[in-house]
């Protein structure tokens, strides 16, 4: 820090035993953020006439509008729709624009309290839970920092260089103390992937199919563990008749890669006691991903790999902090109303009445941590829905995205070194305080000071709206039974890890009824629509498969510089990461008479998005890869890469489907 205004250069904590100062870049330079020059600054109202969502500049939009005047507008307008349509009829919409609980998860509360609509969340997660705890019953797995333990360590469907840096510092600490190989399965040569022994480069949506064909190898060649299986898993005969035509030419007809690969991979996993499978969400976000997850966490189930230090599996660790979030969320408070789902918003939004439950026309969002003109899948169909004469939107945000041009009411938020909050994690086991460090620049205010605000404006008397930041994370670790805020802020934060190797690695008892591991699921414990999802792992062919009109699979992945559309902001982000690009394979370029550099059009019945063409080898032919949730204006024609996604949510609990979309190509626009 410079003074209580300004910070320099962010750096990671040495003494941390996960990060270990490791930093990723993009938030090394977060002064960049704090202070750039386009934050919002003060509240702004839609200037009368104003044309909602046209043009990026706030002075021909908006005005200046003090916080009274603006939070007396919300909440006269909330009330006024509350006693015309019933409360159901406003949405308070967010996501994980923060992290921190009180900031990120108060406007449950808010929710509840006032008795709008509530939020399926399913932009991430929800896919990949799923599938996680269909087998293991829980979320949570081995301790990431056993990794220096490890003789192979396998990451599936991730791009920790990309997206999570710390896993590729234990992946070099694996590789310097045991010589360990590195295998990395993802549909493109990412830059995970250049650093690995082996890149499995499958086609999108095929992971279940190479899970299942790596475990009939490892039944055919007594690469299984039995005496494991016997004393951990539910019916592991059962599984080896099924898998048994689930054979690498089976598989290799499905995913693309060549059965040589797929037997040199299951022989190098089963022969290798202990190996790591650090497993990501890439390729659950697919309308077969929670089946394609499970049946990759099948994997240490069958090799018997979870017996060892060093081996195992981790997909998340959120089963491990066991927090009472009652008084942030409001779960005290009785609530029936209708939730819906975020990645749906577009056809809520206008009007679809499965979408709608029955329930009253939204009238109102109220928008906190997220950009859903950008990140939510059927662009099109979103901005229809936000340009609504009718709809009142109200967005609290840190810079006019492309969501907040379209509001009513723009109020200016807090960054996360402005505020008090606390912090969970995923990839590791510490939770941590991030204390106030700077003074909000402007008129900035915090999440839970304006849920503050209006909660005395609407008459809301929980607790929860009268207590500050740093009481709400006392209390909450109070009835946690953890060390009071100054404590875990003056320890640098408290280790959650189970108590010991054998708990995290289920050598106790995995997370189901009867601490089995489950190769059968039951799919109707972790969701509601489960018909015809498959009794065991599988290959589950119910993706966007290509088609005479869409040729080409599309894979929308994160770029290194931008966490979805955070950073898409900053120049230095910008810079490196320069345009939107779509990587297409040579012959595939040649194939649709395209050049290397040229202005393209990926298109499907959702619409159509126009950009730059790269040459690219590091895919199969017939694989498109678009990195990056760039602006919409970022792309000629002025729609994003989200234009292209379904909003059909995948089984059986929902989730975006953001890496399963045929399209087609042509050159120009």
């Amino acid at each position: 820090m410079l003074d209580e205004h300004r910070i320099g250069r962010v750096y990671g904590a040495r003494d941390h035993s996960y990060t270990q100062g490791v930093i990723c870049a993009k938030v090394s330079r977060y002064a960049e953020r704090v202070h750039h020059p386009d934050r919002l600054m003060r509240p702004l109202r839609r200037k009368a006439g104003g044309k909602p969502g046209a043009g990026t500049a706030a002075d021909s939009l908006f005005e200046p509008i003090s916080w009274e005047d603006a939070l007396d507008t919300i909440c006269q307008r909330f009330d006024s729709i509350r006693q015309r349509s019933g409360a159901e009829a406003i949405w308070p919409f967010h996501y994980a624009g923060t992290m921190g609980l009180v900031q990120r998860d108060g406007l449950d509360r808010f929710r509840r309290a006032y008795g709008t609509s509530r939020q399926h969340s399913t932009y991430c997660v929800a896919l990949s839970d799923a599938g996680f705890k269909a087998g293991a019953g829980i979320k949570s797995g081995s301790d990431v920092r056993m990794m220096r333990k490890s003789d192979l360590i396998v990451v599936w469907g991730g791009n920790p260089v990309n997206t999570q840096v710390n896993v590729m510092h234990h992946v070099a600490q694996a590789k310097r103390l045991n010589g360990a190989k590195f295998v990395v399965v993802d549909p493109y040569r990412t830059r995970t992937a250049e650093k690995a022994d082996l890149h499995l480069m499958l086609k999108p949506g095929t992971d279940g199919a190479l899970a299942c064909a790596v475990m009939h190898v490892l039944f055919e060649e007594g690469l299984a563990d039995q005496a494991y299986m016997a004393a951990y898993t539910d019916q592991p005969e059962q599984l080896r008749q099924h898998l048994a035509t689930r054979t690498p030419g089976w598989a290799s007809q499905i995913t693309g890669l060549p059965v040589e690969q797929i037997v040199e991979f299951a022989r190098l996993y089963g022969r290798t006691k202990k190996a790591f499978l650090r497993i990501g969400y890439g390729f659950t976000r697919s309308r077969n991903g929670a089946v394609n997850m499970h049946a990759v966490s099948c994997l240490p189930a069958v090799s018997g790999a979870w017996q060892y230090e060093g081996g195992g599996a981790l997909y998340g660790n959120a089963a491990i902090y066991e927090l009472d979030r009652t008084q942030i969320q409001g779960l005290d408070i009785p609530c029936s109303t209708r939730i819906i789902d975020q990645s749906r918003i577009g056809h809520a939004l206008t009007g679809h009445p499965d979408d709608l439950q029955g329930g009253p026309a939204i009238e109102a969002l109220f928008i906190q941590n997220t950009n859903p003109a950008v990140v939510a899948p059927d662009t099109r169909r979103v901005l229809d829905g936000l340009a609504r004469d009718d709809l009142f939107t109200v967005v609290h945000e840190q810079f006019l995205t492309e969501t907040a041009a379209y509001a009513d009411i723009i109020l200016p938020a807090t960054m996360f070194l402005e505020h008090d909050d606390i912090y969970t994690a995923s990839g590791h086991t510490h939770l941590q305080i991030g204390p106030k460090l700077l003074e909000p620049p402007g008129e900035c205010r915090s999440n839970h000071w304006v849920l503050q605000a209006m909660a005395r404006r609407l008459g809301l008397t929980q607790a929860g709206f009268h207590l500050s930041e740093r009481e709400l994370i006392d209390n909450l670790l109070q009835s946690s039974d953890l060390p009071d805020y100054a404590s875990v802020v003056a320890s640098g934060g408290v280790d959650r890890a189970w108590p010991s190797f054998a708990d995290a690695n289920f050598l106790n008892g995995f997370g189901t009824p009867d601490k089995r591991f489950h190769f059968s699921p039951d799919w109707s414990a972790v969701g509601r629509h489960f018909s015809g999802m498959p009794s065991f792992p599988d290959h589950w062919a119910v993706i966007d498969s290509p088609t005479e009109d869409c040729p080409l699979r599309l894979v929308a992945a994160p770029a290194r510089q931008f966490l979805n559309t955070s950073f898409s902001e900053t120049q230095s982000s910008r810079k490196m990461e320069k345009r939107p690009l779509a990587r297409i394979h040579p012959d595939d370029l040649a194939r649709y008479q395209l050049e290397d550099g040229e202005l393209v059009t990926l298109g499907n019945a959702l619409g159509q998005v126009s950009l730059t063409a790269l040459a690219f080898d590091g895919v199969q032919t017939g694989t498109v890869v678009v990195e990056g949730l760039w602006h919409n204006k970022d792309f000629a024609g002025g729609l994003g890469i989200n234009t292209l996604i379904s909003s059909e949510p995948g089984k059986p609990d929902g989730g975006a489907v953001f890496h399963d979309t045929a399209v087609w190509v042509r050159a120009g626009t």
